[in-house]
């Protein structure tokens, strides 16, 4: 296959803040994991599929497969899409209250 370039699991972005491993990372309507620490305006690689700990809205309760965004102003995974970004869903419940959640990413 001549016209291949990766496998698109993952994807090099310019950090638009300062960005910890591990943190949520939104890119158009993308979101991902970052892989490691990068300054503003530095290139950050970000994962884009797999299952990873979030912060999320404590007061939400999660279902399994239930569709979770990311609030970039709160900072959290929501079940809310409204003015979000799509992450994934839910890799298993996550009770209310509860500071975190499992998310199975998605593009």
């Amino acid at each position: 296959m001549r016209n291949y370039i990766k496998s698109g699991s993952v994807m090099t972005v310019s950090a638009s803040g300062a960005v910890s491993s591990g943190d949520v990372v939104v890119a158009g309507s993308l979101a991902g994991i970052a892989a490691t620490d990068a300054a503003s305006g530095e290139q950050v690689e970000v994962a884009l599929e797999g299952v990873y700990e979030v912060p999320k809205v404590s007061a939400q309760a999660w279902t399994q497969g239930v569709a979770v965004y990311w609030d970039a102003s709160g900072g959290k995974a929501t079940t809310a899409s409204s003015g979000n970004t799509l992450m994934g869903h839910a890799f298993e419940a996550a009770e209310n209250p509860s500071a975190t959640g499992r998310v199975l990413l998605s593009r």
